[in-house]
């Protein structure tokens, strides 16, 4: 076994969680930044339909969803097996499901791409789309869809990269894929007169750039893992495994794009295309804050993966204690961010002052109870990591599911639009609470096990 993974069992829990964690923290902050950069792009070129280029984007964005969900699944799923399996030496196991899960994600990848294509009209009228949004956000997806088998095997490849320990080459894949995007965005949007369209290509540009530069890497010989074409073979075992650990993933980042689709849809009903450009615009703020938390998540669970396999108890607890504390200091710090700038924030994607306003008193509802969010990210990743599926799959589900959609249904008729934002924050308390029982339970186990 090469040291790349080795290191995961013997170098010191916080220099560790610092070196995997804060690569792809960079990686993750500048690929939201792009999301970010072409919704201001488009608000800016469309002058006064801004308001349905950005609503656009935002009825758009559960496609994306559940593209990047189904990859998690894959990917999170197969790189949780394979931090075990390394962490346990079986090198021709880890390998093998490398192979499955990079097969897995092209015939899936082409699966959307088609279905998308085929029913993209229904679909966008289904996820919220009125009559004055439905032509940008054809115009937005369809290229998009083209892409989408690239950005799915882009983001397994990129998790398997994390899962031997190899953060800097996931970063700076994102790194280089953002950073290209950011500047095709001006390029197709403005130079080239293409205003939103131009957008989606310079976006599909960079997924294939991200997925050049990990072919390469996987090819390269740097990598602990040696791709060979007959591990593309189907390995049922090994495929249920995966669909069992990325249950959690794909239950989180789908029902994410199911509240998105719900919440646009009752936008419609109660506010029209400023509440749903609204909520778009904050999604972006709000994706983009949670990168710091995702990206310790993923420094986190190879960590924490491989040393449970290969059995060493007291690093898993210190990981998790660790994880937890940094991951409660950043959730303080998104609060204080998006509740004290949010005006600022709002301005930068538009001029219309309805928006604006509708904007900042929608934001400083939502982001209430973001204080909390840190312990769920890392529960539920947690128990990824110790290929415990059940219990992340309950976590996954509990705050944008069981308790944020019901709200969603309940509030509104009694407080109108201001309903549709009370939900979040308290559905975010009650999860909290969920996962600090089953936090405390699971860590009692951990440590009678080591015991």
């Amino acid at each position: 076994m090469k040291a790349q993974s080795e290191m995961l069992g013997i170098e010191k829990i916080s220099k560790l969680l610092l070196k995997l964690s804060a690569p792809a923290t960079v990686g993750m902050l500048v690929s939201g930044l792009y999301n970010i950069v072409d919704t201001i792009f488009v608000g800016r070129a469309l002058g006064d339909a801004s308001v349905q280029g950005i609503a656009a984007i935002a009825v758009s964005f559960p496609v994306l969803m559940i593209s990047m969900a189904i990859s998690l699944a894959i990917g999170l799923g197969g790189a949780s097996i394979i931090s075990r399996r390394l962490g346990s030496k079986d090198i021709e196991g880890a390998e093998k499901t490398f192979g499955n899960i990079i097969g897995m994600s092209i015939v899936l990848g082409t699966l959307v791409s088609i279905m998308g294509l085929v029913f993209m009209t229904p679909i966008l009228e289904l996820f919220g789309a009125t009559p004055t949004i439905l032509p940008f956000a054809r115009e937005y997806l369809q290229i998009l869809l083209y892409g989408t088998p690239i950005f799915m095997f882009s983001l397994v490849a990129n998790n398997v990269a994390r899962s031997e320990g190899n953060a800097r080459v996931a970063m700076l894949t994102m790194v280089f894929s953002g950073v290209l995007n950011i500047i095709l965005d001006p390029i197709f949007i403005f130079g080239l007169g293409m205003g939103i369209r131009g957008a989606a290509i310079a976006t599909v540009i960079s997924y294939f750039a991200s997925a050049f530069f990990l072919v390469k890497y996987f090819m390269s010989g740097y990598s602990s893992l040696v791709f060979r074409t007959h591990d593309l073979r189907p390995d049922i075992p090994i495929l249920k495994e995966v669909c069992a650990l990325g249950l959690a993933p794909f239950t989180r980042n789908s029902s994410m794009s199911i509240v998105v689709v719900f919440v646009n849809n009752i936008l419609a009903i109660y506010g029209g295309d400023v509440p749903i450009a609204v909520y778009g615009i904050f999604n972006r703020l709000f994706v983009f804050a949670s990168m710091p938390l995702i990206g310790l998540l993923q420094g986190m669970q190879p960590i924490i993966g491989f040393n449970y396999g290969a059995r060493n108890f007291e690093r898993v607890l210190e990981s998790l204690r660790l994880s937890l504390w940094i991951s409660t200091l950043i959730a303080i710090f998104d609060f204080v961010l998006l509740y004290s700038l949010a005006s600022f924030l709002f301005s930068i994607f538009t001029t219309d002052t309805h928006l604006i306003e509708v904007g900042v008193s929608a934001t400083r509802i939502m982001v209430l109870a973001v204080p909390l969010l840190g312990i769920q990210f890392v529960s539920a990743g947690m128990y990824q990591a110790l290929g415990k599926p059940l219990p992340s799959f309950i976590l996954s589900m509990a705050r944008q599911t069981i308790f944020l959609l019901p709200l969603l249904f309940l509030l509104p008729r009694a407080y109108d639009l201001e309903g549709v934002w009370m939900a979040f924050p308290i559905a975010d308390t009650l999860a909290f609470v969920l996962t600090s029982w089953m936090l405390i339970r699971e860590y009692r186990i951990i440590r009678a096990e080591f015991s």
